[in-house]
């Protein structure tokens, strides 16, 4: 009895220590691909600075790309998730497939707002094939899947919408576009200038896949 409980306490240890040295890589490659770039962060830097050796990252990702694409897929998964609590609390407002759309773009925005350094990294990284087949594979208490959230949302809809893959595509091409000019650099303006137009664009590009009646 003594000795398997001693392997449990034992193998509870031996996770917990797989778990920080997995958080310590993917927290040093993140402040690494933010500060210098992912092109000029090698392997031996992020080792070095989440102090384990080198060969550890190899044992929980393949290569530099593999811990980057790990870090957009959690990043993005925590920010949608977050945007999803926030309009699950609002369900007597947010009703139409419009409405949740609108209501999530404007959150994210939002957030991306408070968090510059998440628009610099995601706005780089995050392109339509991570997106596609990546978003879902972060942990379940920081990610939601948004993909089942939008066909969901598509499906309990009043109206129809042709293309809702290609609708979809743009409206993350022109959240993440235009928060990339106006947080980082105010161009055309402040985001919080520019925020009524862009939601007003994406109110324009939904409107136009509605099918014909």
């Amino acid at each position: 009895m003594e000795i398997d409980l001693a392997k449990k306490r034992n193998s509870g240890k031996a996770e917990q220590n797989k778990k920080a040295k997995k958080e310590a890589l993917t927290s040093a490659a993140f402040d690494l691909f933010t500060s210098k770039g992912i092109n000029k962060t090698s392997i031996a830097d992020i080792a070095e600075r989440a102090k384990v050796a080198k060969g550890t990252f190899y044992l929980y990702f393949s290569d530099k790309y593999d811990i980057r694409n790990f870090l957009i897929a959690n990043k993005a998964g925590a920010i949608f998730h977050k945007a999803s609590a926030a309009m699950n609390a609002r369900t007597s407002s947010v009703k139409t497939f419009e409405d949740k759309i609108l209501f999530l773009a404007s959150n994210i925005i939002d957030q991306f707002i408070e968090d510059p350094t998440i628009v610099r990294f995601l706005s780089k990284n995050l392109s339509w094939g991570i997106f596609k087949h990546d978003l879902n594979a972060v942990p379940a208490e920081n990610g939601v899947d948004f993909r089942k959230l939008y066909t969901d949302a598509l499906a309990q809809s009043d109206v129809q919408y042709r293309e809702p893959e290609v609708m979809l595509f743009l409206i993350i091409e022109l959240v993440s576009s235009a928060s990339y000019s106006a947080i980082l650099f105010r161009e055309p303006c402040s985001m919080q200038d520019l925020k009524p137009s862009l939601l007003e664009s994406i109110r324009g590009i939904i409107r136009s896949f509605q099918n014909c009646p």
